[in-house]
């Protein structure tokens, strides 16, 4: 081997030992996951920081409690009148609640309904000095969690529950919900 040579064949190893590796990004798998919302209060036209949290926040619950690629589920926001009649009709509860998840006949298919209560939300929200729009979007997530089977009567249960939906909450820069409930 010629001196030249050589010389050709160090400047390309060295050329390649020095090169720094490509860095391959890739995207992850782009989930589907399809999120009607339905307003049949017009009132929660007025909170658009809120709708638009309370969707990030039940696509974070649902990436945090599931393992699934796909969803299609329905966010009802309606009013009080209408949640204390779902309550009574499901739960025989003859009062209006913040949340309530109804699972679909075919999880696979479709995940289910969750419906929340405006004046609850903002009276919950005012009561515990949270902003309405952190409020919704943890009970958009509890909502979510209910629909993929999570439940909290008991305390493990309820323990398990509640971390996912802080977690969900915190990558949305929303305070821990259960914090300050524990302070007082």
């Amino acid at each position: 081997m010629t001196r030249a040579a050589k010389k050709s064949v160090v400047k390309k190893t060295k050329a390649k030992k020095s090169a720094k590796p490509k860095a391959v990004t890739r995207k992850p798998a782009a989930s589907k996951i399809a999120l009607d919302v339905v307003i049949e209060d017009a009132s929660w036209r007025k909170q658009p920081e809120g709708l638009r949290l309370l969707k990030r926040a039940a696509r974070q619950a649902l990436a945090l409690g599931s393992k699934r690629k796909s969803a299609h589920l329905t966010i009802v926001l309606a009013n009080d009148a209408r949640l204390a009649a779902l309550n009574g009709d499901f739960r025989g509860l003859k009062k209006p609640t913040n949340v309530l998840s109804f699972p679909g006949g075919n999880p696979r298919e479709y995940l289910g309904d969750i419906a929340i209560a405006y004046g609850v939300v903002a009276r919950e929200a005012k009561a515990q000095k949270k902003t309405f729009s952190a409020h919704a979007a943890h009970l958009a997530a509890h909502g979510v969690l209910h629909l993929l089977g999570y439940d909290h009567l008991t305390d493990s249960e309820a323990e398990a529950m509640e971390a996912l939906e802080v977690r969900a909450l915190k990558a949305l820069r929303i305070a821990d919900p259960y914090a300050a409930a524990f302070e007082a």
